[in-house]
């Protein structure tokens, strides 16, 4: 049968190839942003910036050319700032936040910081300058408020790729980030009237269900299903939080901190590493994305950035005052020195609600991205400007000082392992065996300390980048081999550079993954490096002849 239009089977052919059409440009379109993503962070990562901040400029240049984001993006945005969340809680010590260095700090901090910045905001409003013209007080506090924060995207990020997530000053951090991300979800239930409904109470309840989720996370292997176990526990955890009306990325955080303190949540932690810096990309793109920059924004977002470093000050101040070390103060600081992703909903819940105009959304996307590329390069040199300045920020820190913050003594050790993961533990062993109580096992993880400590080991808690730890030993320590075992490159490049910096004679062996590594590590100072996957190799090998030769002797 046909009609005006034609033969139905020709409408629905046309109509077919159209939406076949539109999937194909929809695909294209991600390709496109992820290509260029690929492209501004492989030139960020050649002159020395993390990855990130090409990313942040993708953002951008999309948003000149007229992109708004595509679904695909959004939802790769939303994924990662909740595996990111669940990974925090995977690795997160409660104990951590009842701390006064973690929750009175982050509530002076930040009380003064919303503060300061809002009467700063509502003074320009009187003065009349553009873009703060209309602005009253309530907004202007909004604003300051949206400046209080700093980036738990950035930190996690920043602390994870240096293997310092489990260090003090990177636990006091995330502390912090945790206590003013609950800060925000308050503000946003208060600000839009979107209170929790009368079930939220009863996500406590979960609590009860953590020993059958550890039961399901050792049942669930080490390949896809742990990937899978680790996906239900986030998506599922914030879907049930957004039932109940509470911020969903709570619900991701709260499930993390349920299955956390197994021995296997290390490796779940691991397995999600990669799906999360994934799912980070479409956020940092979706920064960008806010709006494009008209130049008033430009101008004030540049303006604003220099608050980072006000913020960063006090950050240290109150540490310090709060008897964390010098260096603990700086690197925790040094860390919070930007501004953050929760400043954007503050002040997208502003523009909602008729408080601001929407140019301050694309003005503090600017700020917060500078803050970025400002800071990346510090906390990538943190014990450096720490160890060259060190006369200068130990005049700060008070004579007391927390236990669990103090600086170790070698004295009697004349072997020294820094990082008790695996490999460090079994090289540990092996020199206990054959050299007994000269041998001493170093770690900046409480929990890993407590563990060896509990088996009987001689392990103590310390940063081997520390560099008032080595100025103390440097004359009484009677080490002549260290090994460094530590988690990353940077980790092992940071401790060699303090080991130049005492002068330290002995023996220096590094462990590395790479031939890239090994170089580097030989360059800086390693007398010797051993490659763990090409050693591993050479070892079995050896132990598969020896076991052949050993059959053979017996027939």
């Amino acid at each position: 049968m046909t009609g005006p239009g034609g033969p139905p089977d020709s409408r629905q052919d046309r109509t077919k190839a159209e939406m076949e059409f539109e999937w194909v440009a929809i695909a294209l379109g991600d390709v496109a942003w992820i290509s260029l993503a690929f492209v501004f962070g492989f030139l960020a990562s050649q002159i020395g910036l993390p990855p990130l901040i090409g990313f942040l400029v993708t953002g951008f240049v999309l948003s000149f050319f007229g992109s708004t984001g595509s679904d695909v993006l959004n939802k790769l945005a939303d994924l990662g700032i909740t595996l990111l969340l669940f990974t925090v809680g995977l690795k997160l010590n409660l104990r951590q936040l009842i701390k006064p260095q973690v929750w009175a700090v982050t509530a002076i901090h930040s009380t003064t910081v919303t503060i300061v910045a809002g009467m700063l905001v509502f003074w320009s409003a009187v003065l009349g300058l553009p873009l703060f013209a209309d602005l009253d007080l309530r907004a202007a506090l909004t604003i300051g408020f949206a400046l209080s924060f700093s980036s738990t995207v950035f930190t996690v990020s920043a602390l994870g790729r240096a293997g310092e997530m489990n260090a003090l000053h990177g636990s006091i951090a995330i502390g912090v980030l945790i206590m003013q991300d609950l800060a925000a979800v308050v503000f946003l239930a208060a600000s839009t009237g979107k209170f929790p409904s009368p079930w939220a109470a009863s996500l406590i309840l979960l609590v009860f269900l953590r020993p059958l989720l550890l039961r399901l996370l050792r049942g669930a292997g080490h390949e896809e299903l742990l990937v899978l176990y680790g996906l239900v526990l986030a998506l599922g955890g914030a879907e049930l939080f957004e039932l109940a009306q509470v911020k969903g990325d709570l619900g991701a955080l709260f499930l993390g901190v349920l299955v956390a303190g197994h021995p296997k949540s290390d490796e779940l932690a691991k397995v999600m590493f990669g799906f999360k810096n994934l799912f980070l990309v479409g956020f940092f793109l979706s920064i960008g994305l806010t709006g494009q920059p008209t130049l008033g924004a430009v101008l004030v977002g540049l303006a604003l950035t220099p608050l980072i470093f006000a913020k960063s000050a006090l950050y240290f101040a109150l540490m310090t005052r709060f008897r964390l070390r010098a260096r603990t103060s700086l690197l925790a600081s040094l860390q919070l020195t930007n501004f953050s992703e929760f400043g954007l909903i503050v002040a997208a819940i502003g523009v909602s609600n008729g408080w601001l105009d929407d140019a301050w959304l694309t003005a503090i996307a600017v700020a917060l991205s500078l803050s970025f590329v400002i800071v990346s390069p510090l906390v990538e040199i943190d014990d450096r400007i720490y160890g060259r300045l060190r006369g200068f920020w130990t005049r700060f820190q008070r004579p007391e000082r927390l236990p669990d913050d103090q600086i170790l003594d070698l004295r009697t050790a004349n072997y020294a392992v820094f990082g008790m993961g695996r490999v460090g533990t079994g090289a540990y062993e092996e020199l206990r065996a054959s050299h007994g109580t000269s041998t001493i096992g170093i770690d900046f993880d409480p929990a890993v300390v407590a563990a060896h400590q509990t088996a009987g080991r001689n392990v103590l808690q310390g940063d081997p980048s520390d560099a008032d730890f080595w100025e103390k030993v440097e004359h009484t320590h009677s080490i002549d081999t260290v090994l460094l075992a530590l988690p990353n490159l940077r980790a092992n490049l940071d401790a060699l550079e303090q080991l130049r910096g005492v002068d330290f004679s002995g023996r220096i062996v590094a462990l590395a993954k790479f031939a890239t590594d090994e170089r580097a590590l030989l360059d800086n100072g390693a007398t010797d490096v051993f490659n763990i996957y090409k050693e591993a190799g050479a070892g079995f090998a050896n132990h598969a002849m020896s076991a052949d030769t050993a059959l053979t002797g017996t027939k």
